[in-house]
């Protein structure tokens, strides 16, 4: 990882771009690095996906998503497997070591996001110890080819149809069976700055090496009617960057920053402005907590 704590667009903020448009808008910015999602690296073709990326003289800093291993039926787990051992290889090919890993909701939720389960399944300790289940049989496949499943918590409202992983400690426990450059963790401001333990859960993540991203966008009021909408540019919430980003920097982490914002209001702007803003709202609330320097006003 670079030292240096460089700026990363992730492709979810970008929602309608193409991948060349969203590496043409981050290169124009000055950029170094990309978050990519899969969706946009299937349209492309992972080949070309791979090349558009280099051409630009970009680094990818993730690739998302892999995960939803929480399906009761054979079938389900079966088809979860070979999705993420294809992320894998797409992460690897990309040149990322790191495969964000969102873990799944519950099977009685699984209609919500357009997937089959059975409505009466709500048992989510059962949900979780699937995920441990699932996650030891894809380690020896991403060791092999040199990619960390990277586990990202979300936030308790997600719980049902998304993560049954709702805090880092949580994420953590899952991770503490496995090597550390086979699973580690994300921090994402917007899925646990409500947490009251994170501060001491950033400094285990640090010192136990499973610190792989660390991803800022902002907590929103009143929440959208799309809940998974309700990210914001960093300074339009409630989050407290700098307290987060000195647990960060503490822990040890120095590598790519990822701003991901899913908010329909950005979707629809120039995305240049996105960027310009971005680069903008990162420049002046969260670097300065990350090396210490200090934070200065937004314009």
């Amino acid at each position: 990882m670079s030292a240096d704590f460089q700026l990363s667009l992730n492709t979810g903020t970008t929602r309608g771009l193409t991948l060349q448009q969203a590496v043409d808008a981050t290169a124009r910015a000055g950029l170094g690095h990309i978050g990519v999602w899969r969706d946009r690296v299937a349209e492309a073709g992972l080949e070309n996906a791979a090349r558009i990326i280099e051409q630009a003289g970009l680094q990818v800093s993730s690739l998302c998503r892999g995960g939803f291993l929480t399906a009761a039926d054979e079938a389900g787990q079966r088809a979860a497997l070979e999705s993420n051992r294809a992320a894998i290889r797409e992460a690897q090919v990309l040149g990322t070591s790191e495969l964000i890993m969102v873990v799944g909701g519950l099977p009685a939720a699984a209609h919500v996001l357009g997937g089959e389960g059975d409505r009466g399944d709500k048992d989510v300790v059962a949900a979780r110890e699937r995920v441990a289940e699932r996650l030891a049989e894809l380690v020896p496949y991403a060791l092999e080819h040199g990619v960390r499943l990277v586990l990202e918590a979300l936030h308790p409202m997600y719980a049902a149809d998304r993560a049954v992983l709702s805090t880092l400690g949580q994420a953590l426990d899952l991770a503490a069976p496995h090597p550390v450059e086979a699973v580690g963790v994300v921090v994402d401001t917007f899925h646990v700055w409500w947490d009251p333990g994170l501060e001491t859960q950033i400094a285990r993540a640090g010192a136990e090496g499973r610190l792989a991203s660390y991803q800022v966008c902002d907590f929103n009021l009143p929440i959208a009617s799309d809940a998974l909408l309700s990210r914001g540019m960093m300074g339009d919430g409630v989050i407290d960057f700098g307290t987060i980003g000195r647990w960060v920097a503490a822990a040890g982490y120095t590598g790519p920053v990822e701003v991901e914002i899913f908010n329909q209001e950005i979707f629809g702007q120039d995305p240049d402005v996105v960027l310009a803003v971005m680069k903008e709202r990162w420049a002046s609330l969260v670097l300065p907590s990350l090396t210490g320097a200090p934070a200065r006003a937004t314009a």
